[in-house]
Order: structure tokens, then C-alpha cells, then sequence
């Protein structure tokens, strides 16, 4: 009887140390000056695969997947290891860790299918697209936001709500911060606003304002790609992965601004390229610029040999 229990002690001391690991792909392009995010299914979930024995390394597991959903990978980066302890799937053992990638593409690189298609980020996140001014959304997230840090228990913890919420969402004439985006969805996960938290505030509120829910928390890892994208276009040339090879210099500025979600000092951005050496002239114009023909332009390649070892910025220089 006692060999017995132990066997059934060892089982479970076994069970609960079981661990599903999932791959999952923030996969980004942007077109017609809209970043967007390659989902999966009916669903908005992001594309994702369980890593397998077979598989030669997790990168390569990653593209295997999502290559069987979509298509061809290009660039790609390790983003997270989600492993929290409330990933632990109600009634199982077995603890659910996802490692999530940023993959950059061009959306013609991945043609769409019934299994596929892409949809703006800002579809996601309204709050976080501030090209043509402040959100409306934003108005309404600020009276909701008061209102949960009002509804603390003590004085410190409203203080400390409050204080949270205008450093994230720019409250009280604070400066935007656009690499902020993880912070701000947590916090309105937090405050029950969004529907992935299951709270009855996020209920009132349309999509327009709370964004669309994503498939577990898919959302939060869109999120963390957004903010490493937003972050890393400052200071490396990944840009260059969601370009065609050639481009105006326009394109190339609104491209960054999709991204940023702002929009740039059109001087400074162009100066700031040219004094860093990022791009050449090929010689040959552009024509279908709704005006007056714009010169075409390529990434140097000594640029594209070196970015995956020098860091190279392109500036963000505020408009």
C-alpha cells in the first residue's frame, strides 16, 4: 500500500511538472501606411504551433509553423517567454509557457488564405495611434482610468493608480511616449477595461475604445511586439525588412510613422537619414506619387550587410 502511494505520489510530482510550449509569431508588415499583424483563423488569434522533438532549434520550430499557416519568414527575432502561473490551463497539470517571435515582412512576401489575414494593429489598440492627434478614445480610457485609481482602497494605492495611469496614457500634459504600449494594455487589463480581463467595466465599452479582444493572451503578446518594434526602429535599421527595395523618401518617412504611430518632422527626418548614410539614389523616379515625380531610393549595402551587427538609427525626430 505504501509502494502504492508513492507511485501515485512520483505520478502527480510528475503531472504537475508537465509543461506545454507554444511558438507564437508577431508577424508585421506595413501597407498603405497601416501597420498591420498577420492573425490566424476566425479568431484573432496570432500564428502558433506547440515545439516538437522534431524541431531542430525554436526558431526553426517557429518557422515551420508558421510557414504551414501563412508562408516564407524573413527576418525574426526571439521577443518573450510568457510563462506566468495564471497560463496554467482550469482542471490540468500542466503548465502552458509560450516563447513569442517578431517577424518582419513585406505583406506581399505572404499571401492570405481562408486560414489567414492581416489586420492593423491600431484595430487592436486605438489609443495608440496619434497620427492625426489624440485618440478619441483616449478621453474615454481617461475617465475610466480616474475612476478605477478613485475607487482604491486607501489614499497610497489612488495615488499610485492615478500616478500609473498619466504616465502611461499622457495625462495631465505629459509627453507621449509611444514605446509605452505593453504598460498602457496591462493597465487597462488591470482595471478590468479590456475584454481578455473578464471584468464588467470592459463590457460598456465598443471596440472602438477597448480595441478588439484577441485568443488568450495573444493580445498582450501583440502588444510586446509592438513596443520592441517601436523601441528598436530608433536605433537599429530593421525597417529596411518591411520595405520594398526601392522607395521614395516619403514612404519610407510614413512608414516609420505607421510604426510610431506619430508623425515625424518631414526637415529632420530627411536629413537626419541622409547624414547617416542609409540610402543611395538608383537614378530613377517614381511616378505614381499623386504629384509631382519623387527620386527612388535603396538602402545602401553596406547598410544591409551591417544591420545585423550596427546599430543604426532612424530618427524619430518629433514633428
Amino acid at each position: 500500500m505504501h509502494h502504492q502511494a508513492t507511485r501515485n505520489k512520483n505520478s502527480n510530482a510528475r503531472e504537475s511538472r508537465d509543461i506545454n510550449l507554444d511558438l507564437i509569431a508577431v508577424v508585421a508588415a506595413v501597407t498603405d501606411r497601416e501597420p498591420c499583424v498577420l492573425t490566424i483563423g476566425e479568431q484573432d488569434a496570432l500564428p502558433s504551433g506547440p515545439f516538437e522533438l522534431s524541431h531542430r532549434s525554436l526558431q526553426s520550430g517557429l518557422r515551420d509553423w508558421v510557414e504551414q499557416q501563412t508562408g516564407p519568414l524573413g527576418y525574426i527575432e526571439q521577443l518573450y517567454t510568457f510563462a506566468d502561473r495564471d497560463r496554467i490551463e482550469a482542471g490540468r497539470q500542466q503548465r502552458n509557457i509560450s516563447i513569442s517571435y517578431l517577424a518582419l515582412t513585406r505583406q506581399e512576401a505572404i499571401a492570405v488564405s481562408r486560414k489567414s489575414d492581416w489586420k492593423s494593429w491600431y484595430a487592436y489598440f486605438p489609443w495608440e495611434d496619434h497620427r492625426s492627434g489624440a485618440p478619441e478614445a483616449l478621453s474615454i480610457l481617461h475617465r475610466r482610468l480616474m475612476a478605477w485609481a478613485k475607487s482604491a482602497s486607501s489614499m497610497a494605492a489612488r495615488r499610485e493608480r492615478g500616478q500609473r495611469a498619466a504616465i502611461a496614457f499622457a495625462f495631465d500634459d505629459r509627453p507621449w511616449n509611444e514605446d509605452l504600449t505593453l504598460q498602457r494594455y496591462e493597465l487597462l487589463f488591470e482595471a478590468g477595461l479590456v475584454e481578455e480581463a473578464g471584468g464588467d467595466a470592459s463590457i460598456t465599452l465598443p471596440a472602438t475604445v477597448s480595441g478588439k479582444a484577441m485568443v488568450c493572451d495573444h493580445r498582450r503578446i501583440l502588444a510586446t511586439g509592438i513596443a520592441r518594434l517601436r523601441s528598436k526602429i530608433k536605433y537599429r535599421p530593421v525597417v529596411f525588412e518591411l520595405m520594398r527595395p526601392t522607395f521614395t523618401l516619403l514612404q519610407l518617412q510614413r512608414t516609420v510613422e505607421a510604426l510610431a504611430g506619430r508623425l515625424i518632422n518631414k526637415p529632420n527626418f530627411r536629413r537626419l537619414v541622409e547624414q547617416q548614410e542609409l540610402v543611395e539614389e538608383t537614378g530613377e523616379t517614381a511616378l505614381d506619387t499623386g504629384g509631382r515625380p519623387a527620386k527612388l531610393f535603396r538602402f545602401r549595402r553596406e547598410v544591409l550587410d551591417d544591420r545585423a551587427v550596427a546599430g543604426t538609427k532612424l530618427p524619430l525626430s518629433r514633428a
